[in-house]
């Protein structure tokens, strides 16, 4: 009688299954009290959160509301249930929360600077290249609402609709502000 082998193929996961796979663990077992997995959690996605931040609210709260964000998530991570990945999971928690957050920077704002002239003036990041194009610096000059809805439709990649549901505005406002802040940057850009 001879032997035969026969050969098994073995789970072979692409480098983004393999990611989100450990992201998945890495969430069960943060969600069961893993300090050391919701570290990891943390260090793969705070760049992007931070970025999200200062694109919403400007450099100035981007560390202290990138914070929030993840106190959060430890506070609400019973609620993942792993319909999504994680890191969708945690941006779509960071918007709410920075939505929720402007009102309260805007009001802190207007109590503590009476001209806005003042802030015009000041510049908002160390000067570059004397070329270099300042995105980041443009949007953080477009008025408060016509940013929110250029961040979340253009970089964050927001439909209208589900940004007038977050804002409790119109498809039409949205339309609008976002037409407003492409037209502000182009001149902010242009000069």
């Amino acid at each position: 009688m001879s032997a035969t082998l026969t050969w098994h193929p073995t789970l072979a996961l692409e480098p983004p299954a393999l990611s989100q796979t450990l992201e998945s663990s890495d969430a069960v077992l943060a969600a069961r009290g893993d300090a050391q997995a919701f570290r990891r959690l943390y260090e793969e996605n705070v760049d992007r959160v931070h970025a999200l931040a200062c694109r919403m609210v400007g450099y100035e709260h981007a560390p202290e509301l990138t914070q929030d964000v993840f106190v959060r998530a430890w506070q609400k991570l019973h609620t993942f249930r792993g319909e999504s990945r994680f890191s969708t999971w945690l941006h779509r928690l960071a918007v709410n929360l920075i939505l929720s957050k402007r009102a309260s920077f805007a009001n802190d704002r207007a109590r503590f600077i009476a001209d806005d002239e003042v802030l015009d003036r000041l510049e908002t990041r160390p000067a570059g290249r004397e070329h270099a194009i300042d995105f980041e610096g443009a949007i953080g000059r477009l008025p408060e609402g016509a940013r929110m809805i250029f961040v979340l439709h253009d970089i964050e990649g927001y439909r209208h609709e589900e940004i007038a549901t977050m804002l409790g505005v119109t498809t039409g406002t949205t339309k609008a502000q976002l037409h407003r802040a492409r037209m502000l940057l182009r001149g902010h850009l242009g000069s």
